[in-house]
């Protein structure tokens, strides 16, 4: 059907002004007035009603995200670790994590702020006592708290729907998984403020009708802004990067459409939002890390995460204020590390493999050992030992050399048979008697981006022992040797020579003839430490594999509440279950979208004569909900291929926007129904929704807020015949 000059519309058209998009011109296809039950609640806004209602959502947002904060006295699941960190901040500790360091410092700063001093030790079910863990507790709470008025105030400027907006709010009140993510020291609560903030923001500058004025800088600043805040809490939070640069895109090819402005004009546009939403969050995110890294500058246990020339610059450790050789000379004693993520060093002791070359094991360890020591040799060369007369032999790049045990005189040795767990590799044991051998023993040194003949220097050379007997590279596997090596990493020799894990440096070089130089000259500029933590941050999330004994959390199961996850179970149950009505509600308001989009493109495709409030309506809600969508898409499909363990919190961000696109469904239920029901219906429908939010909520309270370790099948029991499904595991 043709669309009408001027829609028809329930009130007085003089009070539906055209809505207009941020491109300063007016959006025909927006031209549409708001429906009787929204136009009601907007002219209202002046009024009670709205401030009415808006401060009710948040008194019952802050009752029941607050409600027995303190409870339980004691540290639950996550609080473990980043209560830990929160004490390393506190005392300028170096320590090693796989998110950005955002998240970290705030719950840092909320127990600061508290006056707590970082002495407690944070371990799954102990009690705080008298730890001032409450400002920690406080502050995620309220950074959680903050997502419901951010949701509501979202759709309210998308729609200018109250009806909408309630209940999206309602959705995220008496949610129970919120509510429970919410309450406790983790970093869920602050990416959650951060997603919706940034949603928030973009809504709003897509309101602006004027480019390039105050507000509009403003709103694309606090997108950008808030944005950075979101990547800089979790990396998940980069999901969020794919929306916003979708939206930017889709603004972008509309204003190049514009004919009434020059190409120019565009180009300005494409200006300011790389400006605000490229340049603007990555110099937030790098000054955050400046930041960390200027805090934490004392060695921790955890250093050994990082290279050698990395942990130069921390105080109290061994590298800081340390001297010795710089070059490494035949004949030095010398300590090997691994290159990769928690690199070990290589080690050898007098136990035998009771497998395969029943020889000496070879092994890599995190301790520094005595049995870390080896000297370094020319392949013709059985004894290490140097006269002082001799002339100073320096290794060099391509050099054929002998690695030999300093305790234990075997040299480092390949054995033509399978590895003891990695069969497709070579063994490598400990070999001869006295550094004598044969050779199998022989490696040839291949320096990474060195000249043939290169002198080797410690620290800043990255090596690879190539076996040219048997074709293959000295390598550190991912996999743990049994009792009988004592749980030490295995080595091995991977005729596969391009291997990420075969690459060693060398961190410690005795040699008496050559001059000591300070270890202060192999110390990383900030952009190389930026660097090398991002590479060991990766690395660490891509080592999160299952095991075969670990419950596999799928996303196919989190959209319809298949299984929770345990919070505490150590004196009271603490159990991340989502309400079930409002999610199960979230999958029929999904299944409801489909079916309204599907329809509205048939009444466009066969020209259906439909009321135009009716067409405004949908359409309203469809543009709205498209973006919630691909919101929702952006933060759920990433995890389907990721083949790292994944737990039921990691669906949080999307549940966001499915809140909200159930918010936006019910409300057009009520509004397609506004004429054909009397008021009275519509409020005992609104009323009895309540009702089973509130009351659903209520009797999955104590697994929301703690209870006695009791079994559901039992009679005594607080959540007995609450069991719905058999997958709930409480």
């Amino acid at each position: 059907m043709k669309e009408k000059a001027s829609p028809a519309c329930t009130v007085d058209s003089s009070s539906c002004p055209p809505i207009k998009t941020s491109l300063d011109k007016q959006s025909t296809s927006q031209q549409f007035c708001r429906p009787a039950f929204t136009q009601k609640f907007r002219e209202s806004t002046s009024g009670k009603v709205w401030w009415t209602i808006f401060t009710l959502l948040m008194v019952a947002t802050v009752s029941v995200r607050f409600y027995k904060l303190r409870y339980p006295e004691q540290v639950c699941w996550d609080e473990t670790h980043f209560g830990r960190h929160a004490n390393q901040y506190l005392q300028r500790t170096f320590f090693f994590d796989v998110h950005p360091p955002l998240g970290k410092m705030l719950v840092a700063l909320f127990g600061y702020l508290d006056g707590y001093d970082g002495s407690f030790w944070f371990e799954v079910g102990k009690k705080y006592g008298d730890a001032s863990y409450m400002g920690m507790r406080i502050g995620c709470a309220i950074m959680g708290a903050l997502v419901v008025p951010l949701c509501f105030l979202t759709i309210w400027e998308m729609t200018a729907s109250l009806p909408a907006s309630t209940f999206t709010a309602l959705c995220l009140i008496f949610d129970n998984s919120l509510v429970v993510l919410n309450r406790f020291i983790l970093l869920d609560p602050m990416m959650l403020f951060f997603i919706s903030a940034t949603f928030f923001s973009m809504a709003h500058f897509n309101k602006q009708k004027r480019s390039f004025s105050f507000l509009w800088w403003f709103w694309l600043s606090s997108t950008g802004m808030f944005m950075a805040g979101s990547f800089s809490v979790k990396f998940v939070g980069l999901f969020l990067v794919f929306l916003v640069g979708m939206r930017a895109i889709y603004d972008l090819w509309i204003i190049l459409g514009d004919m009434s402005h020059p190409v120019t004009y565009t180009v300005k546009h494409f200006l300011a939002r790389a400006l605000c939403l490229i340049a603007l969050p990555v110099a937030l995110y790098v000054a955050i890390f400046y930041v960390h890294l200027r805090i934490l500058h004392l060695g921790g246990e955890e250093d050994e995460f990082y290279s050698s020339a990395f942990q130069v610059s921390l105080k109290g450790n061994m590298f800081h204020n340390s001297t010795g050789p710089r070059e490494v000379a035949y004949g030095a004693v010398i300590r090997v590390k691994n290159n990769v993520l928690e690199g070990q060093y290589l080690h050898s002791h007098r136990q035998l493999y009771p497998v395969g070359a029943r020889q000496q094991q070879i092994t890599t360890v995190y301790i520094r050992d005595p049995n870390n020591r080896w000297f370094i040799k020319r392949h013709n060369q059985s004894s290490p030992l140097w006269n002082a007369t001799d002339p100073i032999d320096l290794v060099r790049n391509g050099d054929l050399i002998r690695i030999e045990h300093r305790t234990t005189g075997r040299n480092l040795h390949v054995h033509r048979g399978p590895a003891p767990i990695s069969n497709k590799m070579y063994q490598v044991t400990g070999y001869g008697v006295r550094g004598e051998g044969n050779d199998d023993d022989f490696w040839r040194l291949e320096i990474e981006g060195a000249a043939e003949g290169e002198v080797l220097e410690i620290v800043r050379h990255s090596f690879r022992l190539v076996s040219p007997n048997n074709k293959c590279v000295l390598t550190s596997t991912t996999k743990n040797l049994p009792e009988w090596g004592f749980g030490s990493a295995e080595v091995a020799c991977n005729p596969k020579i391009h291997d990420d894990r075969a690459y060693w440096h060398i961190d410690d070089n005795r040699y008496p003839r050559l001059p000591n130089v300070s270890y202060t000259i192999y110390e990383l500029s900030f952009l190389e430490r930026f660097i090398e933590s991002h590479k060991n941050m990766f690395m660490g999330n891509a080592g999160f594999r299952p095991k075969i004994s670990d419950f596999q959390s799928r996303p196919w199961m989190w959209p319809i509440n298949f299984r929770g996850q345990f919070f505490s179970v150590e004196g009271v149950v603490i159990y991340l279950l989502g309400n079930p009505i409002i999610w199960w509600g979230h999958c029929l308001c999904f299944l409801f979208y489909f079916l309204l989009w599907i329809v509205n493109a048939v009444i466009e495709k066969r020209a259906v004569n439909i009321s135009d409030k009716q067409l405004n309506l949908q359409r309203r809600t469809l543009n709205t909900c498209k973006w919630l969508f691909i919101g929702f898409l952006c933060h759920y499909i990433p995890f389907w291929p990721m083949a790292r363990i994944l737990y039921f919190h990691h669906y949080f961000p999307a549940l966001l926007f499915s809140n909200m696109i159930s918010g936006m469904m019910l409300n057009y239920i009520l509004e397609t129904f506004s004429e054909k029901i009397s008021p009275k219906f519509y409020t005992y429908f609104v009323s009895g929704l309540l009702l089973a939010f509130f009351y659903s909520f209520y009797l999955f309270t104590p697994i929301t807020y703690g209870y006695p370790n009791r079994p559901s099948q039992y009679n005594d029991s607080q959540m007995y015949g609450m069991k719905w499904i058999s997958s709930w595991e409480f």
